[in-house]
C-alpha cells in the first residue's frame, strides 16, 4: 500500500468539523432552494445555482479527503463520511472511486491515469472523465428519485437547484482540478502544474485544488490546508 492510501496518523480534529460543515451547508442550502419560489426574474435562483455548485464540489472535496484518510483519526468514521459525501454527489459509490483516485496518484498523467486523456484537448478529455467516473446505476438512482421527489416538490427546483449543480460542479472539479494542472508538458517529478498564488481565488475555484502540485507532493494534507503548502513550496512548481 502506497503512502497516498494510508490513512495520516496525525489528524487536526477540525478536519471532521470542517467536513461536516460541508456536508451542513450542502443541505441546509439544498432545502432553502427547493422549497423557494423558482423564478428566473429573482437574483436569487441565480446566486443559488452557483452556490449549490460549489458546495457540491465541497461534498466531492470531502469525499476525496476521505480517500486520503484526513478527515478523522477513526478508520470508520473517516470513510463513513467520504461515503456519504460521495452518495450525495449524485450517488458516486465512495469504494469505485476509491481506488482510481489512488491510480491517478500512482500512475499520474500515463496509460495507467483514469484522470488523464493524451489527447489535452478538453472535450475529449471531459467526455473520458465523465465516463469513467458515471456509470448506469447513478443514472438509474438519480432517475428513480427525481421522479420520486417531483411528486413533492416543484420539477423546476428540483432540476436547478438539485441536478444541474451537480452537473456544472463535475465542470468545475475537471476543469481546475484535472484539466488544467495537467494540460500539457509539465516537468517537475509529480507530472503537475499549479496555479499562480491567489488563495481566495483557490478557493472558490476548486477548493485549492488549483494547487495541484502542492496536492502531489503532499496527498495527506487537507483541502483546507493547501495555501499553507503552496505558500512553503511554491518555488520549482509550473504555474497554470
Amino acid at each position: 500500500m502506497t503512502k497516498a492510501y494510508s490513512l495520516s496518523k496525525n489528524i487536526d480534529p477540525k478536519g471532521l468539523l470542517i467536513s461536516l460543515a460541508v456536508i451542513t451547508a450542502w443541505w441546509i442550502s439544498l432545502v432553502f432552494l427547493l422549497g423557494m419560489n423558482f423564478s428566473w426574474t429573482n437574483p436569487l435562483t441565480y446566486l443559488g445555482i452557483v452556490i449549490q455548485t460549489h458546495l457540491y464540489t465541497g461534498l466531492f472535496i470531502t469525499a476525496h479527503d476521505a480517500m486520503h484518510g484526513v478527515v478523522s483519526s477513526n478508520k470508520k468514521l473517516n470513510h463513513g463520511i467520504g461515503w456519504v459525501s460521495a452518495i450525495l454527489f449524485s450517488y458516486n459509490f465512495y469504494w469505485k472511486l476509491f481506488p482510481k483516485h489512488h491510480e491517478h496518484h500512482k500512475f499520474v498523467a500515463t496509460d495507467k491515469d483514469p484522470d488523464f486523456h493524451h489527447s489535452g484537448r478538453f472535450f475529449p478529455w471531459y467526455f473520458s472523465f465523465i465516463t469513467t467516473y458515471v456509470n448506469f446505476w447513478q443514472v438509474l438512482l438519480m432517475a428513480l428519485t427525481f421522479n420520486l421527489l417531483k411528486l413533492f416538490l416543484p420539477q423546476e427546483n428540483l432540476i436547478f437547484f438539485w441536478m444541474l449543480p451537480a452537473i456544472l460542479s463535475t465542470l468545475q472539479l475537471f476543469y481546475f482540478g484535472t484539466y488544467l494542472p495537467h494540460k500539457g508538458e509539465n516537468n517537475n517529478k509529480h507530472h503537475s502544474g499549479s496555479q499562480h498564488e491567489n488563495h481566495l481565488w483557490a478557493f472558490l475555484s476548486c477548493y485549492f485544488f488549483g494547487y495541484h502540485y502542492e496536492h502531489h507532493d503532499a496527498p495527506n494534507t487537507p483541502w483546507w490546508r493547501l495555501w499553507k503548502i503552496k505558500e512553503k513550496n511554491s518555488q520549482g512548481t509550473q504555474a497554470i
